[in-house]
């Protein structure tokens, strides 16, 4: 009597219902192009086809497993495994090698197209409700060490280089070339911040937790780099040890917790910068299963004010706390929205007086009361002590802010940041 797999495998297994819901024929056609007609191929098509490979790096995931070697030895294990594979139980699995180098093969194109297809599969199942989406992000351990920084060098023009080539040749030393020996590329200002911070580390030393070496505190991203994985950045979380890592990215449809989004970036970014490009694409996303994203929740680090006039002017709510030097209130003035205006304690006007800008080239409003009543006003040296008159700057967007403000404290902006933790 032969012996056959899918009899053993309980009908309510979630791998059996993964392989009869899952079509991954559509694979065949992407990767069409990266497969060669001639020559003798090492190994049989029908056997190790692509659809296999995606399929076991789908296992990869559900299983939480990220080494080739433990996920082929937890295949062997597991009977539903190979069934949703579609090997038999004395057929042999692919080598770990074959697995990696091929996967490096994939363009991103492949991948996005396969990320497409499952989230289509899920909006058909209505697992998706698209209105309401959660995003957040983590930091991804690079597979490089600290301790392999190296010094970033200066980059050459062709034309220094042929200037290095003849003065080399000649055994003559050109006094412009080897001055450049050793120097760092960055900009003037950055060299003085970072040289004002390590002089400051080095008479203050202060180890943060789990450190390893203190003088891990004076690398920085600016003045080294890992000669094996260029990409990873330095970064640090509150209490944890700086390393080099990459910054994952993602957003989530608070229906069920599916994925809309998935997106790695450098580590040396700030969250609120990769909001915008992430909601277009969640947008685009959803548009193409014909849903609509109404409504975005996110925590404190994707709070700005660009970010919430970018949201609101595509219709989504933005969800998102109010973080940085946002004040609601002003200690000894009120502000009048309506009328675009402040006033003193005293009863006295400060009127909008233009736009300016910060030193990082920010927009902000400038509001300056006159000098006929701040000057003899009795509250002068407590409101203003060392300037002629009060002035107020505030951000360009502060009617954004003001709504986010709001929504933040209200019941339901509570119940949002519980369903955002919730995902």
């Amino acid at each position: 009597m032969s012996f056959q797999l899918s009899e053993w495998i309980s009908k309510d297994n979630f791998y059996r219902s993964l392989r009869e819901t899952l079509d991954l024929q559509s694979i065949y056609r992407d990767t069409r192009d990266l497969y060669g007609r001639n020559g003798n191929p090492s190994i049989d098509p029908v056997v190790f086809h692509p659809a296999t490979r995606f399929k076991l790096m789908l296992v990869g995931y559900l299983e939480n497993i990220t080494s080739d070697r433990k996920l082929l030895d937890q295949c062997l294990m597991r009977m539903d495994i190979l069934y949703f594979l579609g090997y038999d139980i004395d057929e042999q699995l692919p080598g770990h090698s074959t697995i990696s180098r091929t996967r490096q093969l994939y363009p991103a194109t492949v991948f996005e197209s396969l990320f497409n297809k499952i989230f289509s599969l899920c909006v058909d199942k209505g697992m998706v409700s698209g209105h309401t989406q959660a995003m957040g992000s983590a930091p991804i351990k690079a597979n490089a060490s600290m301790e392999s920084l190296e010094l970033k060098r200066p980059f050459q023009s062709i034309e220094r280089h042929f200037d290095a080539v003849d003065a080399e040749n000649q055994n003559q030393t050109s006094t412009a070339v080897t001055s450049t020996v050793g120097l760092i590329t960055a900009p003037q200002h950055h060299l003085k911040r970072v040289k004002h911070i390590h002089d400051k580390l080095r008479k203050n030393p202060v180890g943060a937790s789990g450190a390893s070496h203190e003088k891990a505190q004076l690398f920085s991203n600016k003045t080294h780099y890992n000669r094996h994985d260029p990409d990873a950045r330095i970064s640090v979380k509150p209490g944890k040890a700086r390393k080099l890592n990459y910054h994952c990215s993602m957003a989530v449809d608070t229906g069920q917790g599916v994925i809309s989004h998935i997106q790695a970036d450098f580590a040396d970014g700030r969250d609120s910068q990769y909001l915008p490009a992430m909601t277009l694409q969640v947008q685009s996303r959803l548009k193409a299963n014909e849903l609509c994203m109404t409504e975005l929740l996110a925590d404190a680090g994707y709070s700005n004010g660009f970010n919430y006039e970018f949201l609101e002017l595509r219709n989504v709510t933005p969800w998102i706390p109010v973080f940085g030097k946002y004040k609601p209130e002003r200690e000894w003035v009120t502000y009048n929205r309506k009328e675009d205006v402040f006033t003193c304690t005293m009863g006295k006007t400060i009127p909008f007086k233009g736009f300016d800008l910060t030193s990082d080239g920010k927009l902000i409003k400038n509001y300056r009361a006159s000098k006929k009543d701040c000057i003899p006003c009795v509250l002068k040296e407590s409101c203003t002590p060392k300037s002629l008159f009060k002035r107020i700057f505030t951000t360009a967007y502060e009617d954004y802010y003001h709504r986010a403000y709001e929504r933040q404290f209200s019941r339901r902006g509570k119940r949002k940041k519980q369903v955002r933790q919730s995902r």
